[in-house]
């Protein structure tokens, strides 16, 4: 009973949400009045609906409902709860259960909006129970997780062993949120240009919206980053899959849409930059659920489906792309948006720095996207790797930085805040201090095998030192603006925001340049050197899990001053998929991870053993954390505008 319950709930998400879009077609534009209707409870009771069917499915998984070809596919009665219950989101079909789901959730929050234009309001649900409705029949008719299996199964099959973990439980979640809160911000900028009269009013609305998508993918790509170094253990934090791609298109335009939609909200600049980007960036988000669901890439995150339900996500993009784009072409002429008055300005700056976004954005499309069309057309098979990735996201990464260093010195229309004797002395300090810092950081965290007057020839980076120059520069610069005026919290946040990511890049750098590996065959009581660490091999022993059997290697790691640590990576084997999965064990130190991942058994007594050092690794967390704090302290400045707004409209 269970999942007929789910199946009709899901079903009547996708007849109401029809129903009410097209009835409101016949309201609006037919019989061309804007009176009360459904709309705002129908939206609601999605809400309630969707989320039925989503827990409805959480119960088969923790139930053990084997009837269901998704439930027997992805979980087993070994498998532990919490994992069930991720499992949710663990496959293709029940992903776009909670696409859908969210969706529903993210028009019900708009719903709940307290405007005074509500015909306008409605205009903005009518969008969003369009996209409810083409979802929620892809995922009935494409992708139902509530199908029964072909046969009778006693025990399933079991979730992939590389989606047991505790990453599984945010990370799916946290990205599709983002993905999905972006549809919002589609929603807003299509009913704004709906109106006679274009509804401008939509940047103080969806504000908030973008401020909350943005910090959601950007949550979901760290948590997954982060989830990829210690789970798979390859010991790397971005390897340029065509996944990780994906979810980095949405992420570049959505940060460009940031940037244009603060210029149209606050200076009645980049208006249509911020239409044309709301409409770009979710229709990233729907090509990256494309790229997952398709099976036209190969990854370790896609999903084995059948390339003809990419087909339907295809058609659904496509609609998506040329209804926004029309409806800007369309009203492209009518679309207030101020002109740029002088080269030296914040305002040429942004249009630089979103320049460079763009091309960030056409860099890695082409990168990713341009072997499937190589192939498809017959030309053969080419690969494209991190060397292309890195050779031409390098460059535009220098670009931004020296441009996010430069922001908070000029002012919006034309003009410096800053004398020319004092902006040198910025840049001579920024210089002085990014050497320091480095070389500081090259003579601390040195090694025992390395002598110190050798240690700054052997281990100099010149790339690393130029990026230590320019963080330091965007650092100096923010702090120097923020210590000479009273900045309200909307200034702090964009002052945390770019020197956190100027804190990421000093990471990735650092982490590229200075990371060292070593593999060596190792028996019991088997000993060598690795950096300051004299590395012993004692034993393994057998563990049992509760769906899973595993080797543990325990391997001490002893320094110069005799303190020890015990690291323990396992070798699992999950008898159900008849899978072999690495665990690795890592120490953490402020400037790196011992990263220590157990191989395969050479001979009776023998272990290949790959211990490596991960330079910086946490840095490049910690700068995202830092960007992500300060988008928050913008979504509450975001509300206060709101809340001005709302009071100016009364009074009027």
């Amino acid at each position: 009973m269970i999942g007929e319950f789910g199946f009709a709930t899901l079903l009547l998400v996708a007849v109401l949400s029809s129903i009410v879009a097209l009835y409101y077609v016949v309201e609006r534009w037919w019989i061309k009045q804007e009176s009360d209707s459904l709309m705002l409870p129908v939206t609601q009771l999605n809400a309630l609906l969707s989320l039925s069917s989503l827990l409805l499915l959480g119960a088969a998984f923790a139930t053990d409902l084997f009837g269901l070809e998704y439930v027997a596919s992805h979980s087993n009665s070994q498998l532990p709860i919490f994992y069930k219950i991720a499992a949710i989101w663990g496959g293709h079909q029940g992903s776009m259960l909670f696409w859908v789901t969210t969706l529903c959730c993210w028009a019900c929050v708009i719903s709940f909006t307290k405007r005074v234009n509500t015909g306008y309001l409605k205009d903005v649900l009518w969008v969003m129970n369009l996209l409810i409705a083409a979802f929620s029949w892809f995922t009935l008719f494409a992708s139902n997780p509530f199908q029964s299996a072909a046969s009778f199964m006693q025990e399933g099959r079991d979730l992939n062993p590389m989606l047991q973990d505790i990453g599984l439980i945010f990370h799916p979640p946290l990205l599709y949120l983002g993905y999905i809160g972006y549809s919002t911000v589609l929603a807003f900028a299509c009913a704004s240009m709906m109106r006679k009269d274009i509804e401008f009013e939509w940047l103080v609305l969806s504000r908030h919206y973008t401020l909350a998508s943005w910090v959601f993918l950007t949550a979901g790509i760290v948590l997954g980053s982060w989830w990829a170094y210690y789970e798979l253990g390859w010991g790397g934090w971005w390897f340029w899959d065509p996944v990780e791609n994906a979810s980095l298109l949405p992420w570049l335009t959505g940060t460009a849409l940031l940037h244009a939609h603060f210029a149209a909200q606050r200076h009645g600049m980049f208006h249509r930059w911020a239409l044309g980007l709301a409409a770009t960036t979710f229709c990233f988000s729907i090509l990256g659920t494309f790229i997952v669901r398709s099976g036209v890439l190969t990854s370790v995150h896609a999903f084995a489906v059948d390339p003809n339900k990419g087909i339907a996500l295809l058609v659904i993009l496509a609609l998506a792309l040329i209804g926004a784009l029309g409806l800007l072409v369309l009203r492209f002429d009518e679309i207030i948006s101020k002109p740029i008055k002088a080269l030296l300005s914040q305002s040429y700056l942004l249009l630089i720095a979103i320049g460079l976004l763009m091309v960030a954005t056409f860099t890695v499309f082409l990168g990713t996207f341009y072997p499937m069309i190589y192939e498809l057309i017959g030309l053969g098979s080419i690969s494209v790797g991190a060397p292309y990735f890195n050779t031409l996201i390098l460059p535009i990464a220098f670009l931004s930085l020296i441009a996010m260093g430069f922001a908070p010195l000029l002012k919006w229309h034309q003009g410096h805040y800053i004398e020319r004797n004092r902006l040198i002395a910025l840049v001579g300090f920024s210089l002085f201090s990014g050497t320091v810092c480095y070389w500081a950081l090259l003579a601390l965290v040195q090694f025992p095998q390395v002598a110190a007057d050798e240690l700054l020839v052997d281990k100099f980076s010149v790339l690393a030192w130029v990026i230590w120059v320019l963080a330091m520069w965007v650092t100096v610069s923010h702090l120097y603006k923020f210590a000479m005026s009273q900045l309200p919290i909307r200034r702090l946040a964009s002052v945390l925001a770019h020197i956190g990511m100027a804190i990421s890049c000093v990471g990735a750098v650092m982490n590229s340049e200075h990371s060292q590996e070593i593999g060596r065959k190792l028996s019991n009581e088997t000993q060598f050197t690795f950096q300051q660490w004299q590395v012993v091999y004692h034993d393994t022993h057998w563990v049992i899990g509760p769906n899973y059997t595993a080797e543990q290697a325990e391997i001490e790691c002893i320094d110069q001053h005799g303190a020890s640590i015990t690291l323990l990576p396992e070798r699992r084997h999950y008898p159900v998929r008849v899978m072999n999965m690495s665990e690795p064990a890592i120490k953490i130190f402020w400037h790196g991870d011992i990263y220590v991942t157990l191989g395969e058994k050479l001979d009776v007594n023998s272990y290949a053993v790959k211990i490596q050092y991960k330079a910086y690794i946490r840095w490049v967390w910690f700068g995202t954390i830092l960007m992500m704090s300060g988008c928050l302290l913008g979504m509450s400045s975001s509300r206060k505008v709101i809340k001005r707004a709302d009071e100016q409209i009364q009074i009027t």
